[in-house]
């Protein structure tokens, strides 16, 4: 009895220090969620805006043919993938590996991977091909360097590389939701869904095209950034979630743990008592 009473008061405390971990990432996950949530909402109006504009200009080039809407056929697609850096994050990481596998042309795809997780997952997967890694970049997030991506991006489509451009991420729904989505960024639908009719005309100078055509950079841009800003958020949510539910956990396990503690306790006084008892009764 007295052994089992020694094994259940370490248990106790091995659960104890594993809470202290769980709340203390917690704190640290909604300390970064703040933050994460406040950069997300910023950025969505200028990239709302500028989704806008892409969307008048197509409008004003209705049927034309650019080299950004115009897909090389046979060539495999590029995704860019934006998992967590870090992991006990509930299942973050997990439904974006789960989304990514059920893309028909996923197998065989070529491949930029933001976030140590994403890397971990397919720098040794014999079914897509790496061609960049971007580990930590979500908690330091610069625009420069996501210029540098869509540099990259935009390089490999100008020169028939790729048939496709799609990003995995994460939208921030709310602390407690979030949804891996995936987005299609290349080609270009050159079919506005704008109302025309609603719309006031505007004067382009220079033509469409070239306004086009010199606005693309900026947009891809936009939509990656926005992209690793919702996915940050979304991880820090999920993260101080799973943490939330692994302490509380915790904390039902001492009670209950203390519970048997407390009864296994009980058992070895009673048994000692008896035996004196006992021991008193054969004295006389």
């Amino acid at each position: 009895m007295g052994a089992s009473m020694k094994d259940i008061k370490s248990r106790i405390k091995s659960v104890e220090s594993t809470m202290q971990i769980t709340k203390a990432m917690e704190l640290v996950s909604s300390s970064k969620l703040r933050r994460a949530k406040e950069r997300a909402e910023n950025a969505r109006p200028f990239f709302n805006v500028l989704y806008k504009t892409v969307s008048d200009l197509a409008s004003e080039m209705d049927g034309s043919e650019t080299i950004y809407s115009h897909a090389p056929k046979g060539k495999p697609a590029l995704y860019i993938v934006i998992a967590g850096d870090r992991g006990l994050a509930g299942g973050y990481n997990a439904n974006i590996f789960r989304l990514a596998a059920e893309q028909p042309d996923f197998q065989g795809a070529k491949m930029i991977a933001i976030g140590r997780k994403a890397i971990e997952k397919y720098a040794h997967n014999p079914d897509v091909e790496m061609v960049a890694e971007y580990p930590g970049l979500a908690e330091q997030l610069k625009v420069s360097t996501v210029q540098q991506i869509t540099r990259q991006v935009l390089r490999m489509w100008q020169n028939r590389e790729i048939g496709r451009v799609r990003i995995l991420f994460t939208q921030f729904v709310t602390a407690l939701n979030q949804e891996a989505s995936i987005l299609d960024i290349l080609p270009l639908s050159m079919h506005s869904a704008v109302n025309r009719a609603s719309t006031a005309a505007i004067i382009y100078d220079p033509s469409p095209q070239t306004v086009f055509s010199s606005i693309i950079p900026q947009y891809m841009t936009g939509i990656i950034y926005g992209a690793i800003t919702e996915s940050y958020a979304s991880e820090q949510g999920a993260r101080r979630t799973a943490m939330e539910a692994a302490t509380g956990n915790a904390e039902e396990m001492i009670q209950n743990l203390s519970l048997s503690y407390n009864r296994a306790r009980q058992a070895a006084i009673t048994q000692e008592l008896t035996e004196i008892v006992s021991g008193a009764n054969a004295a006389q």
